[in-house]
């Protein structure tokens, strides 16, 4: 539906278990930030959709694949592309990966909801347009 972003990110100590490779929730932490650069990079900061326009986003399902370990001090490329878009819900494709080699890969699946309620909220028009945008590219 969109072009794929990517960041890269660095593990570090702190990300690893005792077996020296990083503990798997870290990875849900790793798509997380590529996600919310993601969304200010196509010009939406997280901070301003709660404040000016009473949406956040949570995550609403996840399916990941863990398929090799990623080690202490790898750079890693944490990538994102949008692969569905419903009224008040958004999808992703995520690959965390090692020069070019897929670690983890995985669906998530984020809701949009009111930022007092949290119920469930149709996608702001503003970003519903950017987003229609990005699928025709």
């Amino acid at each position: 539906m969109s072009t794929a972003f990517a960041i890269p990110v660095r593990v570090y100590y702190e990300d690893t278990d005792a077996g020296g490779v990083v503990y798997y929730a870290n990875y849900l932490k790793f798509m997380e930030r590529a996600r919310t650069e993601w969304l200010r990079a196509i010009g939406f900061e997280q901070d301003h959709l709660s404040r000016e326009l009473g949406v956040v986003f949570a995550v609403r399902t996840i399916v990941l694949d863990y398929l090799k370990p990623a080690r202490f001090n790898d750079t890693l490329e944490v990538s994102v592309s949008m692969s569905r878009r419903g009224k008040a819900s958004l999808t992703f494709a995520q690959t965390v990966s090692r020069t070019g080699e897929t670690l983890c890969q995985g669906e998530v699946k984020i809701a949009c909801v009111d930022s007092n309620s949290f119920a469930p909220r149709r996608i702001p028009d503003a970003m519903a347009t950017q987003l229609e945008g990005l699928s025709k590219l």
